[in-house]
């Protein structure tokens, strides 16, 4: 009788776990692997601010599910999460659909809460999903055909998120910018290496990026924020406000009755089974414990993508009699976007800023795409985009 395993979650956490679920040696029990996702398309995140400046397209960083699963022996079903029964093994989908599982991957990732000051949810643009970046590039493209002299931008938080988009949204505006970040800390990227803020530091000035330090949001109007900086309120215009704080489990698993922490994260043992109940794996995001050598395991991208190998590996071990394998996560530097042909790197004891950064990052994340054939396709196009430019160019310069 062959086993299912039911995976909830298309991002680098569940994607990863059904794709290397696949490549293992199951003999003749090879299970039903389901991923469901409510959405059609796998996002590479650290690749969603290239939209805004139009330096990447749709396809290269949001393929098909269908596309990255064909003939890998997952099936694909895109729909919601309505309820999952611990007792009875069993999870019901929005559309009707009901999945018996005898292994449950939770990887439903984080999502941006937007209730932490009134107005928020109305007026401002969140920026983790497709859907994000599409909504900010409309609202861009409309101020930029208006005849408003300066396009006010606020981005709220000074991690890499807000950092990272604020650039591009500096750098695609031009001299009609105002952009702004407001951070809550007295300094921005607090907890990143010293290079990295340097680097960001002299990126927000050359594109002269304002950053209100030590302020918090009292309120979002539809043309307006309101700051409070040392208990004095001050309300200023705006004409886009993006919210890139925060983080909230997704509030289709509030039901279930599992260990949580005071962040309502689940609490996982090392071999990233939910505490208690060995059959449940938890990763990414929503998930909370300490690796093999007792680090905390910080909730990044590049944590779930390490995560989902071993996931994949002690799912296969528990249903095959094997023992399991405590993860050990690796921590490998952080990189950022700071505009078109600047980045910077750190970590592994190499320090990078600039073009030379920039192309490090592009190689880095092409090498991590979900499958060879997409990074196949992915990196013939960035190759000849060189060529294609000039091609355009000549042809422009003839026409004339």
């Amino acid at each position: 009788m062959s086993h299912s395993i039911c995976i909830l979650g298309g991002g680098f956490g569940g994607l990863y776990t059904a794709l290397a679920l696949s490549k293992l040696d199951w003999g003749d029990e090879q299970p039903e692997i389901v991923l469901v996702d409510q959405r059609d398309r796998f996002i590479f995140a650290p690749l969603l601010y290239e939209l805004v400046t139009g330096e990447l397209q749709t396809w290269e960083i949001a393929p098909p599910y269908q596309e990255l699963l064909a003939n890998t022996g997952v099936r694909f079903h895109q729909s919601g999460v309505e309820q999952i029964d611990l007792g009875a093994q069993q999870v019901s989908l929005t559309d009707g659909e009901q999945l018996s599982y005898d292994r449950l991957v939770l990887a439903l990732g984080g999502e941006t809460p937007l209730d932490m000051a009134p107005g928020v949810a109305e007026y401002a643009i969140p920026f983790r999903a497709l859907e994000d970046a599409y909504r900010l590039q409309e609202r861009l493209r409309l101020l930029e055909a208006s005849d408003a002299d300066k396009i006010r931008v606020a981005v709220v938080g000074g991690g890499y998120s807000g950092v990272e988009v604020a650039c591009k949204v500096a750098e695609r505006l031009g001299d009609r910018g105002r952009i702004r970040i407001i951070e809550l800390a007295d300094k921005i990227l607090q907890n990143s290496p010293e290079f990295n803020q340097k680097a960001a530091h002299k990126a927000l000035s050359d594109k002269d990026i304002w950053v209100d330090y030590e302020t918090t949001v009292t309120e979002v109007a539809a043309a307006a924020i309101s700051l409070s900086y040392k208990g004095k309120i001050d309300t200023i215009p705006v004409d886009i406000v993006l919210w890139t704080v925060g983080s909230k489990v997704s509030p289709a698993l509030d039901a279930l009755d599992l260990p949580r922490n005071q962040r309502q994260q689940f609490t996982i043992e090392t071999t990233l089974q939910v505490a208690e109940h060995p059959h449940i794996f938890a990763l990414g995001d929503l998930a909370d414990g300490l690796d093999a050598a007792g680090k905390t395991v910080p909730p990044t991208a590049q944590s779930a993508l390490q995560q989902a190998d071993y996931a994949a590996w002690n799912i296969w071990a528990s249903l095959t009699d094997r023992p399991l394998l405590p993860f050990r996560y690796q921590h490998l530097g952080e990189m950022m976007t700071l505009g078109s042909d600047n980045a910077t790197l750190a970590g592994l004891g190499i320090k990078l800023d600039g073009n030379l950064a920039h192309i490090a990052r592009r190689l880095t994340y092409l090498y991590r795409m979900p499958t060879l054939d997409h990074q196949i396709r992915v990196g013939l196009n960035w190759a000849t985009q060189p060529i294609q430019a000039l091609l355009t160019s000549a042809s422009g310069n003839k026409s004339a």
